[in-house]
């Protein structure tokens, strides 16, 4: 008798946990196959920006040339601003009370 009560036990915690650990192991695959979709995603967005981006300076390496090209011919095209006297006044005063050498 003992042992038809153990065994009648074990088919009861049986019965209890194989459809339990069917629901956990499919909801453990579905996160899984989540993380893994998104994973995929990601690495998706990232070849296509790497992609874009590589066009992007491409084209416009080839349309505007070298950026040290560009560079230099901008600097040279920048009018000297004449110098503001008041601007300097104000900017020795505030080196004076900051304690910084004069200029």
């Amino acid at each position: 008798m003992k042992v038809l009560w153990t065994l009648l036990k074990v088919v009861i915690a049986l019965l209890v946990v194989v459809p339990v650990s069917i629901i956990v192991l499919a909801t453990a695959l579905g996160v899984l196959g989540a993380l893994v979709g998104l994973a995929v995603l990601a690495l998706k967005l990232v070849v296509f920006g790497l992609i874009g981006w590589t066009a992007f300076r491409l084209i416009s390496h080839l349309v505007c040339g070298s950026p040290r090209a560009r560079s230099k011919g901008r600097m040279a095209e920048l009018p000297q601003s004449p110098v503001d006297p008041h601007y300097e006044a104000a900017m020795r005063e505030l080196d004076r009370e900051l304690g910084h050498p004069a200029r």
